[in-house]
């Protein structure tokens, strides 16, 4: 008898023991999403050829090896008179992806005298298809979706942007 009483409070006890660890281990299964806020760093305008504004736009800038490979990466969501500029140190031919993107954007290459000199429009979320420039580019300006058709943007149009403290 002393041998199952002792076998009886063993099991209750490893019972007990397996509630709890389950509970926490339920407990440590609540995954919080996170919420990437937008952090206006400067202010851009765009400019038809004939100097007339466009729009005016709250930028972040994405001018080191991190933020360059991160993007918009992982955000949900971006104002209409928002968006990101890239930066980069030299004038080249860029290509740009989709991944880890969930918001459909417009992509606007940039040469270094700040005209724009292509586009690629209408991108779709999380897709790795290369999205080249068709020109050389030191800066990339991502929009969302549709905007550049409905502002009317075309090559030749111009950007400056002012850093903000």
């Amino acid at each position: 008898m002393k041998k199952s009483a002792f076998q009886l409070v063993v099991l209750l006890t490893l019972g007990v023991s397996c509630l709890q660890f389950q509970s926490c281990k339920e407990e440590q299964r609540v995954i919080k999403p996170v919420v990437i806020e937008f952090k206006k760093e400067a202010e851009l305008v765009l400019k038809n050829a004939n100097d007339s504004i466009i729009k005016k736009l709250d930028i972040e800038i994405a001018d080191d090896e991190y933020k360059t490979q991160t993007g918009l990466m992982y955000r949900d969501q971006m104002g209409e008179l928002q968006g990101m500029l890239f930066v980069f140190p030299d004038e080249d031919f860029r290509s740009f992806y989709m991944k880890n993107t969930n918001i459909p954007l417009d992509i606007i290459y940039i040469d270094a005298d700040k005209k724009i000199v292509s586009f690629q429009k209408n991108t779709q979320p999380n897709n790795e298809t290369s999205l080249p420039s068709n020109a050389p580019a030191k800066y990339v300006l991502e929009i969302n979706a549709g905007l550049a058709d409905e502002w009317q943007l075309e090559v030749g149009d111009k950007m400056e942007y002012i850093k903000v403290e």
